[in-house]
């Protein structure tokens, strides 16, 4: 994905999109997961504000909405001049293994997750839903871009269990240890407390096992996800 930002100096934001290689077959394919990436990199430096609005953004565009500008403060463009290019790519190892080759040393966490947002809303309309919400899944990782994020949105993950998925609400209370609220959906503040607290101790640097952590990760992140939209 190839885009352009204004510089941080510039008097007026701008942020325009170049190339796009975003392979989507199945969705949300590749390209999905490039952009879910992304959001994964970028969105922990969002402000609280810049955060509400790239998911306003993300409803925009799913639902086919005009897209009034600017967005985060910015203006989205056809025009690269006067622009600072960066490209982020989905490569693969020697072993097959995807990893995130992004550019971080130009450009802002709100330009970077504004392209990628405007990138999946390019998608043709039978698969922009999935895209959107894979971005919306990078969003809401915390977790950085690794594994476990490419595992989690392309399926190789073992996925959810039948508890899981008979009753995903006390499903995820269990997974963060929040249980003891009586069945209770706990607040938002609670439940993103636990994600990071149980997070850390997933993380194979805090002696978790290196062949579960990807797994554990996944499953924090979407119990995390069904609380939260349960709140």
């Amino acid at each position: 994905m190839e885009a352009f930002h204004s510089r941080p100096v510039a008097p007026t934001r701008r942020v325009a999109l170049g190339s796009l290689d975003l392979p989507t077959d199945p969705a949300p394919g590749y390209g999905g997961i490039l952009l879910a990436g992304i959001a994964a990199a970028f969105g922990p430096e969002l402000d609280e504000d810049f955060d509400a609005e790239a998911r306003r953004l993300l409803v925009d565009l799913e639902r086919g909405r005009r897209v009034s500008q600017p967005r985060l403060r910015h203006r989205l463009q056809v025009d690269r001049v006067g622009l600072q290019p960066c490209t982020h790519r989905l490569v693969a190892d020697d072993s097959g293994a995807l990893r995130f080759d992004l550019e971080d040393d130009r450009g802002t966490p709100a330009q970077h997750v504004l392209c990628a947002i405007y990138a999946a809303g390019r998608s043709v309309p039978s698969v922009r839903r999935s895209v959107l919400d894979a971005v919306r899944v990078g969003l809401g990782w915390g977790a950085g871009p690794g594994p476990a994020l490419v595992a989690h949105l392309s399926g190789r993950s073992s996925g959810l269990s039948v508890e899981a998925l008979r009753d995903p609400v006390a499903w995820a209370l269990g997974v963060l240890d929040l249980r003891s609220g009586g069945g209770r959906v706990p607040s938002r503040r609670d439940v993103q407390q636990a994600f990071r607290s149980r997070l850390r101790d997933a993380h194979p640097d805090h002696g978790a096992r290196d062949d579960r952590a990807a797994e554990r990760i996944s499953e924090l992140a979407e119990a995390r996800r069904i609380l939260l939209a349960s709140s």
